[in-house]
């Protein structure tokens, strides 16, 4: 019999090799420039990141470019009436708890950090309001680092393509980037969120129309394999 060892390494081979065809034929199928937040400067990510939580990015980006030209450095977003900020990001819901955090995150930014953003994940996450999953964005994004991203996309379709049985961000996280090269942890984030978005949506999944329906153990057609 097999060591329990031997099986474990080839099963985690076997789901690299699966990642990575999966990765490759999401590239092919989404090409383009990530659509997510809207920003100019690391800063403008981290404010839009924090406005992103329960709230979808497009509704995110419909008043941050009125509220980047309001509030153009952390000092400005610290010192400012806490009721008007509120007001100023209530379509994003949530305003009072955001608006709060804002102003606790850029005090302890211009406080610790000199107003600048700083590029550790570790000292990231010591700034009010930014857990884990919001650190990684700022890495991944503005800084070019490769993180994943774990939002509820890259949960639900962890799960569904079978790299996981668990919706605990941190072991997935860590499942993940076990199995996926390094230099494309970063594919993770953009290409599993754009097709959970576009396609392996969570109320109904278009498995017919999926690129990834022969990878997936989920998929809820049967989709012919491409002749050889």
């Amino acid at each position: 019999m097999a060591s329990a060892r031997w099986v474990n390494r080839k099963t985690s081979n076997a789901q690299r090799k699966r990642i990575g065809a999966i990765l490759d034929r999401l590239a092919q199928e989404y090409p383009g420039k990530f659509e997510g937040l809207i920003f100019q400067s690391p800063f403008q990510l981290l404010i839009a990141t924090i406005l992103s939580a329960q709230c979808t990015d497009e509704r995110v980006n419909s008043i941050t470019p009125a509220l980047f030209a309001k509030y153009r450095t952390p000092e400005d977003f610290a010192f400012a009436p806490l009721s008007e900020l509120a007001s100023d990001i209530r379509p994003t819901g949530y305003y009072n708890a955001k608006a709060r955090n804002i102003q606790a995150c850029c005090r302890v930014l211009i406080e610790e950090f000199g107003g600048v953003v700083p590029q550790t994940r570790q000292e990231l996450m010591r700034l009010p309001g930014v857990g884990r999953k919001t650190a990684n964005v700022i890495l991944s994004q503005a800084f070019g680092e490769q993180a994943i991203t774990v939002d509820t996309h890259v949960t639900r379709l962890a799960n569904r393509l079978g790299f996981v049985e668990t919706k605990d961000p941190l072991k997935i996280e860590e499942q993940l980037m076990e199995i996926t090269p390094q230099e494309r942890w970063n594919d993770i984030g953009r290409l599993f969120i754009t097709h959970g978005r576009k396609v392996c949506t969570a109320r109904k999944p278009h498995c017919e129309r999926c690129v990834i329906a022969t990878l997936c153990p989920s998929a809820l057609v049967f989709v012919q394999p491409s002749p050889k």
